[in-house]
């Protein structure tokens, strides 16, 4: 078995900067040379064009199990090609049935697990700060943080979170997939699964800082499994919230004296309107994802061009967006961060108020991050971005609006692009 690590599949996350859907200007010089691409996809290991799910490489040739995965991939809009070390391609191990899946399924689960990460330490980090919040025995005597330890927290959410869905592209939020889908041409196909499984980590994410909630909650839709209630005693947080609000089981939402829901997702303050909400989140957003398209151009020499600089700069920034943007509307920039946690909420208990609070303040986290990044992007790739961009075509991209036609013909194009390249 040879050593040598072949090319990785192009799978076009927004990690990989080689941009081939767009078709060059026909008066581009072609004596150009073109920068090699780097990827994001794996941050500590090196994706192979062994693997047994895709190439049909198995342990016995001619093993159907091996196509049978490589369908299931591309079916879900993955890159047939998993990300796996080469020497874990030809164990034993992957004749397992759990294997098989988790080839299969390893950038949505790469998600999953990357949002439970960062949902644990955000949310954990507001919940320490809220609920110890007067601790005369605490240092100082006024609790376990201050307001900044919530943008450490989610700081280091963010960064760790990376750092474990490396191998999916670590997009962590909605609005950055999508917008990874509109101007870096991620696959269309992969946003569904990958929106599934951000939603589903946020939310298992929040249930861990009050999991006897969260477990009364599915035992007692069935009737049968009353008994199986769970003492409050094996919780994370769940007997702080406890002794916070004053009665076991109570909960309240924001703008009561002695609210909890915020420890779970995000509440305006109560002097903002709709507008004003939305305008936060929305330049909040816009931020976001023009400094993320910033630290991955490749011709942006202000960025590191090593990938394991990523994750620490996003940490940067995180902080810095919520030490400067993150007292008003509490910056959620991310509908998988809100929604997943205050559905959470409303689930175990803190009932219809999680959605009414603020003015019904509950859809501005889920249209402003999708609207405020998808702005942030067109800003970037029209004033500094040079690569292959919606925005660089005809007209800043309005040609593929007006003239669908024209849309029609590049969607072709771009199709047969994929075939030849064996692109999902």
């Amino acid at each position: 078995m040879s050593n040598t690590i072949e090319e990785p599949s192009r799978t076009h996350d927004y990690g990989d900067n080689s941009f081939r859907h767009f078709p060059p200007a026909s008066n581009s010089p072609s004596s150009i040379p073109k920068p090699e691409p780097f990827h994001i996809e794996a941050l500590h290991t090196v994706p192979t064009a062994h693997s047994i799910s895709t190439r049909g490489v198995s342990l016995s040739e001619g093993d159907k199990s091996s196509t049978t995965l490589r369908r299931s991939r591309t079916l879900l809009g993955l890159s047939p090609d998993a990300p796996l070390l080469e020497d874990d391609d030809y164990h034993e191990r992957q004749k397992l049935w759990w294997s098989r899946v988790r080839i299969a399924m390893r950038e949505p689960f790469a998600e999953f697990w990357g949002v439970v990460i960062m949902v644990l330490f955000g949310d954990g980090s507001v919940a320490q700060v809220l609920l110890s919040a007067g601790q005369t025995t605490a240092p100082g005597g006024a609790g376990f943080g201050p307001y900044q330890t919530i943008s450490w927290g989610w700081g280091l959410g963010v960064m760790l979170g990376i750092y474990v869905a490396g191998d999916s592209g670590a997009y962590l939020n909605p609005a950055i997939t999508f917008c990874s889908c509109l101007f870096r041409q991620l696959p269309w196909r992969r946003f569904p699964v990958y929106f599934i499984a951000q939603i589903l980590g946020a939310f298992v994410g929040s249930g861990i800082i009050d999991i006897p909630s969260a477990l009364n909650f599915i035992c007692l839709t069935y009737n049968d499994f009353r008994y199986l209630r769970v003492p409050s005693r094996y919780a994370v947080y769940y007997p702080a919230i406890d002794w916070f609000e004053g009665a076991p089981g109570r909960r309240s939402v924001p703008p009561a004296e002695k609210a909890t829901a915020n420890i779970f997702s995000t509440y305006p303050q109560p002097f903002l309107n709709t507008g004003q909400q939305f305008v936060s989140e929305f330049v909040a957003s816009a931020i976001l994802l023009f400094v993320v398209f910033a630290l991955k151009d490749p011709s942006n020499h202000g960025s590191g061009k090593n990938d394991k600089w990523f994750p620490l700069c996003m940490f940067f920034l995180i902080f810095g967006l919520g030490a400067c943007f993150g007292w008003e509307t509490g910056y959620a920039i991310n509908l998988a961060r809100d929604f997943g946690p205050r559905l959470m909420s409303y689930c175990v208990g803190y009932g219809t108020q999680v959605w009414s609070a603020g003015g019904y303040y509950f859809w501005v986290p889920m249209v402003a991050p999708f609207l405020g990044c998808a702005f942030g992007g067109f800003l970037y790739d029209l004033f500094i971005f040079t690569g292959a961009s919606p925005i660089n075509t005809p007209w800043i991209g309005f040609k593929l609006l007006l003239n669908p036609r024209h849309a029609v013909q590049l969607r072709h194009e771009r199709r047969q692009r994929y075939a030849d390249e064996s692109i999902v």
